[in-house]
């Protein structure tokens, strides 16, 4: 059997059929489901995912790419759980290649899982001395709101390599917009950095609460003391 076959078989032995009416409920209805809760998708796929292991990101990303185009939604999942855990394999040249499968049979769930792992391919390149940022300008001012998205939280969990100017930035760039992910995103990116530079958010968010939408504003303090 080839991987697809053994991943396919492993998450249809794991379904429980009842509960993919629910999941997909929860998806608005955009996608189908086997009916594989994360924990059990995981450990479903663990084995044959750590089997990809020196394979190379050009086969990863052939192999995500056929995962993306399996209609029930765990199979970008399993995709997203497998880039994930190979990312050490993947580098600054295939960020194109990563946001562009994020377009695909996008909603909050893959683009949210694509960009933790272009944020770890960044990162891991900006301890290199890189200039990461750079390859985020196009994403951040892109037509596709999704990518537009990404660019807001590719930085989460940076802590301290988080380039604050940056995030202020580009929060500031979207901040006129009506749409609900990007003022979410926006909220949550400064959240996130809240808990690095508690006070350096609170200031930015203050400073600039006419420009916020009061959902990113409520968001960015959202556990900061009032």
């Amino acid at each position: 059997m080839d991987l697809h076959a053994e991943l396919k078989a492993a998450l249809e032995t794991a379904a429980d059929p009842a509960r993919a009416a629910p999941m997909q409920a929860y998806m608005r209805g955009q996608f189908i489901f086997l009916g594989v809760a994360a924990p059990q998708r995981r450990l479903a796929a663990r084995d044959l995912l750590a089997g990809l292991k020196g394979v190379g990101a050009d086969a990863l990303l052939e192999h995500a790419q056929l995962l993306w185009q399996q209609p029930e939604r765990e199979y970008q999942h399993v995709a997203l759980d497998m880039l994930g855990l190979h990312r050490r394999q993947l580098g600054i040249g295939h960020i194109p290649a990563l946001l562009a499968l994020a377009r695909q049979r996008a909603w909050w769930d893959s683009v949210d899982g694509m960009a933790g792992i272009v944020g770890d391919v960044l990162q891991a390149e900006l301890r290199h001395g890189g200039d990461v940022h750079a390859h985020m300008v196009p994403a951040l001012h892109h037509e596709d709101f999704w990518l537009r998205r990404i660019a807001l939280l590719h930085q989460l969990g940076w802590r301290g390599d988080t380039d604050a100017g940056w995030l202020f930035d580009a929060a500031l760039a979207l901040a006129h917009e009506d749409e609900f992910f990007i003022r979410k995103a926006i909220g949550w990116a400064l959240r996130d950095y809240a808990r690095h530079a508690p006070e350096a958010v609170t200031a930015f968010a203050n400073a600039h609460r006419q420009l916020l939408s009061p959902l990113s504003y409520r968001e960015a303090l959202k556990h900061q003391p009032p």
